[in-house]
């Protein structure tokens, strides 16, 4: 296994524990002064899923930069990322820090898209991302981020940073969704 598959899978390991500083009960403490207050635990899992993030941003520059593109990697990569992004604004939505209906629209969106692929791989092709699907990504992992260093519940601070990056996380999963099935559109006329 090359180095950036390593990075994918390693990744997809950061995904529980990343889970556990979100979600479980482990008061540590709180940090911040005046209105902003954060959990340590959340604090914790913000930097977890930043340098999970990071590897997502450095596994594919590495593996084009020494032509390490694998099939494997192909299929892994963006499989980590929507294991890592789901977690979190599941997680989210339960926690009622986000709208439900977005992170449905999310849900959809990435299970239709992985649908997609295993048509494809039936038929022996492998769709990579596309570029619309990497911005996709970016801000969806953007606004997790901010929801992360943020403990406003969702719709109560007027429209603050967090909700703007996910209204654009939502309309570009819209549209990289729109432009995966119009681009491989082929895939689904020629399946049995």
């Amino acid at each position: 296994m090359n180095i950036a598959n390593k990075l994918t899978v390693s990744r997809m390991i950061m995904i529980p524990v990343f889970l556990i500083f979100l979600l479980a009960p482990l008061n540590l403490g709180l940090v911040g002064q005046g209105n902003f207050l954060l959990p340590v635990s959340q604090m914790i899992a913000g930097l977890i899923f930043i340098i999970a993030s990071i590897t997502d941003w450095l596994d594919g520059k590495i593996a084009r930069k020494r032509h390490l593109i694998t099939n494997f990697g192909k299929f892994s990569d963006p499989l980590a990322d929507k294991l890592l992004v789901m977690s979190a604004f599941v997680s989210f939505a339960g926690m009622g820090r986000m709208a439900s209906w977005m992170v449905i629209i999310i849900l959809a969106r990435e299970f239709a898209v992985t649908g997609l692929r295993l048509v494809a791989a039936g038929e022996g092709d492998v769709i990579a991302a596309g570029k619309l699907g990497k911005w996709k990504t970016f801000f969806q992992m953007l606004a997790i981020i901010s929801f992360l260093f943020n403990n406003i519940p969702f719709g109560t601070a007027g429209f603050p940073l967090d909700e703007i990056l996910l209204w654009i996380a939502v309309i570009l999963t819209i549209l990289s969704g729109a432009d995966y099935f119009y681009q491989n559109r082929d895939v689904l006329l020629r399946s049995k």
